[in-house]
């Protein structure tokens, strides 16, 4: 059974940053979809950052225009983990983020981390 474990979160001031960790356990995820979602207060669960395998150990990053440009997903298949780079936060993405996997042929996710709260104070 696929575990996801994050970590990482915590409190950071405007402009800092934060590197979240996705770390999954029970089979490797290497061509998997991974992504990246978060929930803020009050608000619906939306759509960060994306990694895709596109062969040869290559993979492909897309990103929500609010983080495009600060924000950089990342994978170790060494290390089965998934990783958020979030720079130049602001205090609208204080949210609870959320890792998700699922099969690279289908379209739901299979697995979710446990969720993981970042705060920027302003």
């Amino acid at each position: 059974q696929v575990q996801l474990v994050e970590s990482g979160g915590g409190l950071v001031q405007t402009g800092g940053s934060l590197r979240l960790s996705c770390a999954a356990s029970g089979r490797p995820l290497s061509t998997d979809r991974m992504d990246w979602f978060r929930q803020a207060p009050g608000k619906e669960r939306e759509f960060v950052a994306a990694t895709r395998w596109s062969g040869d150990n290559t993979y492909r990053a897309n990103y929500a225009d609010s983080v495009k440009g600060r924000f950089t997903i990342s994978r170790d298949n060494y290390k089965n983990t998934i990783y958020l780079q979030m720079n130049s936060l602001k205090p609208e993405d204080t949210a609870v983020y959320y890792c998700a996997a699922g099969n690279s042929l289908g379209s739901t996710w299979d697995y979710w981390g446990q969720g993981n709260q970042v705060t920027v104070s302003s």
